[in-house]
């Protein structure tokens, strides 16, 4: 059953449904969130660490540009304080001042400022508009055995092969300004064991996990590699940007002082510090969840992977955004959902053209399970995944992709057929299959014509 969040803050509402280049400030925020009632609280899944009393805008900037500074003096609260909610972390505004002035030095007010604001207005936005399929939004489990192993000798053989990251200008997600992260690609097919075999093991690995958990069927929509954060590094806090909608966290190695807790806000509109130790895995709406690591970690590393998926869209609006949503009508108002449509198309048919250059029935039985139609897209050459196949001589291939609606006669931009293809590359097995395939495609018209 699917679960749109249903309380939503008034302040919230008329900010994201603004043009949301200016924010409610502080003040304005205060006397705001006096006139809304807090959610129930509600009973969260029992695999976190701790439950805390807090919301929004206390660990770090969520909804507006500070956190609150309410410290309440003897259970009195000041009043100029009024209405703003109890600040029980300390004085973090001046950890979030510190982490800014960083960004500053290294780039500029405009650009670490630009992105605070992206960030910001994504968090408001995007939370109220987005389905939600899961109750609380995020459950902490243990990695299955087979799934962990693939990942963790993977790290273990390439780990000090890591580079680092190369964050945009201005990005203010992360103080890596500071404390640098770091890489180990799992599509780097430089490495041991790396490449798109790797990938598609991890992703079909997690699929079936995301899938039970949130009752979707499911595409892939984003996994690179292993991040390694390093001491004193803070992630802010956050909303994914569209298609990352259902994700999953695998904990793969660590070495810390003390636990370096995932900070998510519930469905329940409360904090969950989530603590994680090799082996564990957090499923997360990332599209709707915010989420980051506002307290900076005390250790030596974490690597963490990431692995997105989001359900199956065929074009225009994407199922998870609730039509007539403030997000719904920021996309609408910038073009639409060509973009994302696009991108889906571009994601499905690179990974069908590699899985017909090496032979991967695998993954091209799972494209034909979210849609067969990504088994027929071509590239900006006219190639289509039975032209990649008949060059790489992968007849099983071909087969397939004939079964699943290919068109044996489908040309590429310079004019060629599959089986052009498999003369001008010399393909002996991909020929004989061909030609007859073609053979017996005219006769079959012939007769029905």
């Amino acid at each position: 059953m699917l679960l749109i969040k249903s309380i939503f803050s008034a302040c919230l509402i008329n900010s994201a449904l603004s043009s949301l280049n200016d924010s409610c400030s502080l003040e304005d925020a205060h006397s705001c969130k006096s006139e809304v009632k807090e959610p129930s609280p509600t009973l969260a899944p029992g695999n976190f660490r701790f439950a805390s009393s807090y919301g929004v805008d206390i660990s770090w900037p969520m909804h507006y540009s500070q956190v609150s500074t309410n410290y309440p003096l003897n259970d009195r609260i000041p009043e100029d304080h009024e209405g703003m909610k109890n600040q029980p972390l300390g004085n973090r505004q001046e950890i979030y001042n510190h982490f800014m002035k960083g960004c500053y030095e290294k780039y500029s007010f405009e650009e670490c400022d630009s992105s605070e604001r992206d960030r910001v207005e994504m968090s408001l936005r995007q939370p109220l508009s987005m389905v939600n399929y899961t109750e609380y939004g995020f459950q902490k489990i243990r990695t299955p055995e087979k799934l962990f192993k693939l990942v963790k000798d993977f790290w273990e053989t390439n780990k000090d092969s890591a580079r680092e990251e190369n964050w945009g200008t201005g990005n203010s997600y992360v103080n890596h300004w500071q404390k640098r992260s770091y890489m180990v690609s799992v599509e780097n097919a430089n490495l041991i064991g790396g490449g798109p075999d790797l990938k598609d093991e991890l992703w079909f690995g997690a699929e079936d996990i995301v899938r039970r958990w949130t009752g979707q069927n499911l595409r892939t929509s984003s996994l690179y590699g292993i991040r390694i954060y390093k001491e004193g590094a803070i992630l802010a806090t956050h909303v994914d940007r569209l298609p990352l909608v259902s994700s999953v966290i695998i904990n793969v190695d660590q070495d810390v002082d003390e636990p370096w807790p995932l900070e998510v806000i519930g469905h329940d509109g409360r904090a969950h510090n989530v603590t994680m130790v090799p082996g564990d895995m957090v499923l997360y709406e990332s599209h709707s969840i915010l989420h980051g690591r506002p307290f900076a970690m005390k250790g030596r590393f974490m690597a963490n992977i990431f692995i997105h998926f989001a359900p199956v869209e065929e074009g225009g609006r994407p199922p998870y955004v609730i039509e007539g949503s403030p997000d719904d009508l920021y996309r609408l108002a910038r073009g639409g959902y060509k973009e994302s449509a696009e991108a889906v198309r571009a994601i499905s048919s690179t990974r069908a053209h590699d899985a017909a250059v090496t032979g991967n029935l695998k993954t091209l039985e799972k494209i034909a399970g979210w849609s067969k139609s990504n088994l027929l897209d071509r590239d900006e050459n006219g190639w289509a995944p039975i032209h990649e196949a008949t060059r790489a001589n992968n007849v099983k291939v071909i087969e397939f992709l004939l079964y699943h609606g290919e068109d044996v006669f489908m040309r590429v931009c310079t004019g060629d057929t599959a089986l052009e293809l498999a003369y001008r590359f010399q393909k002996k097995e991909a020929i004989e299959y061909l030609s007859r395939i073609e053979f017996e495609t005219k006769i079959r018209y012939k007769y029905h014509s």
